[in-house]
């Protein structure tokens, strides 16, 4: 089985650059980081699920994430200007295209009632953007010391310039995109 990187060098290059007539290879899209984003809220003031999540997020990642802080106080969700609101990792280079095949190929499939990506994800600028409401779909977590279930913001960048190139990108790297 080829890896995502190979594919993309291999097969998708190509195929884009004669469905969109770019001139030289470096004009094709291409993947330019993966964020994975998570909010602490409900565990900011328990220490022992701080680890346990960090822990997790180190094993879905492959790095060991930073906490985000909050940019304002606001009274309503009992923040303060400075305090710990979340966890966020960015992926580049290899390690993006090693977590986006465990995305696409292992945890997309295992999440519940799965039925394909759906198109609305992908923005105006070819980013595609995923919410996952449990991290327990990823391979590397047990289920056996799992005491918190949190979930994932993830979001790919690409260098796209439109919509439609974001959207083909993906399909031809494999993504399960819907059609509608």
């Amino acid at each position: 089985m080829k890896s995502l990187q190979e594919k993309y060098k291999k097969e998708v290059i190509p195929a884009m650059k004669e469905k969109f007539g770019y001139g030289n290879i470096l004009a094709v899209p291409h993947f330019e980081k993966v964020t994975v984003n998570i909010g602490i809220g409900k565990f900011s003031g328990d220490e022992k699920a701080l680890e346990e999540i960090i822990r997790d997020l180190t094993m879905i990642v492959g790095q060991k994430p930073v906490f985000t802080k909050a940019k304002k106080a606001i009274a309503a969700f009992k923040t303060r200007q400075g305090m710990k609101v979340g966890l966020v990792a960015t992926l580049r280079k290899q390690k993006m295209f090693d977590f986006l095949e465990r995305l696409v190929s292992l945890a997309s499939p295992r999440s519940r009632d799965f039925r394909g990506l759906n198109q609305k994800s992908v923005d105006q600028n070819g980013n595609l953007t995923i919410g996952l409401k449990e991290h327990i779909i990823f391979p590397e977590i047990s289920h056996e010391n799992i005491h918190h279930i949190f979930g994932l913001e993830i979001t790919v960048k690409t260098t796209a310039k439109t919509q439609e190139e974001g959207m083909e990108l993906f399909r031809m790297t494999g993504f399960p995109i819907k059609t509608n």
